[in-house]
């Protein structure tokens, strides 16, 4: 380096070298340490995954106030005047623990607990759960979307059963992390069916998207359904009937 380059040494700067050294490393965001964990074990992270097993205790906290502060920049982006305006000073804040724990809540924390019980009087016949109210925000522009799904099981003499109230809380776990719902109703199936081990899983959606009705071409009145057929239900049409026609739209 020309020494017309070199900084003149001062005193300061020394000192202020050691203030830094002695305060020790600088800690890095948490969400650059989450996603350290997920790259070395080689786990994917998209939108509608969960990552809760790589997620250490307090971290919760630290990413609520993470996104908070980033959310804070995108308002003053926005030109809004977070300061002076009451209705949005503490919007950054709201938003960040509406995200973390609420809307994608389905990302950052593990399975809901279900308990299952056996199939003592080996239960084979259809039954039909639902409507299941269910919101969740798509991948593309997290604009809710709305609906409800139902759910059919044939079970065998080996499945366990779940309560009514399990499949509830398993399809909002599913459903509250960006989606999309094609997506969004095969990983149900997939949850379901590692807990039960049926003979046959239906699985109908009905949702409106707003992503459709708030922007773009705003049709009020377009939403969209879609079906997820395993075991006995793809091979039996007469079945697949049945479980539509108990479908109450």
């Amino acid at each position: 380096m020309p020494n017309d380059l070199i900084p003149p040494f001062e005193p300061e700067n020394l000192a202020a070298a050691e203030s830094t050294a002695a305060a020790g490393p600088a800690v890095s965001p948490v969400s650059q340490r989450i996603r350290a964990r997920l790259q070395a074990s080689g786990t994917r992270y998209f939108a509608n995954d969960n990552i809760s097993a790589h997620i250490a205790p307090g971290e919760i906290e630290e990413l609520v106030d993470e996104v908070s502060g980033k959310m804070q920049g995108v308002l003053e982006s926005l030109v809004i005047d977070t300061a002076a305006d009451h209705n949005s000073r503490d919007t950054s804040r709201r938003v960040a623990k509406m995200f973390v724990k609420e809307v994608f809540g389905g990302r950052y924390e593990p399975m809901p607990a279900v308990t299952e019980f056996p199939n003592v009087s080996n239960i084979d016949e259809l039954m039909v759960v639902g409507p299941i109210t269910v919101r969740s925000a798509c991948s593309h522009h997290l604009c809710p979307v709305i609906g409800k799904v139902w759910i059919g099981v044939v079970p065998n003499a080996e499945s366990e059963l779940i309560g009514l109230s399990k499949y509830a809380r398993i399809a909002n776990w599913i459903m509250s992390r960006p989606q999309i719902q094609e997506e969004a109703v095969i990983q149900l199936a997939d949850a379901l069916e590692a807990i039960m081990a049926p003979n046959g899983l239906a699985l109908f959606m009905e949702a409106d998207h707003f992503c459709m009705q708030w922007r773009g071409v705003k049709d009020m009145d377009a939403s969209m359904a879609n079906s997820v057929m395993r075991g006995v239900f793809r091979e039996d049409a007469a079945l697949r009937r049945e479980f539509l026609s108990l479908v109450k739209r």
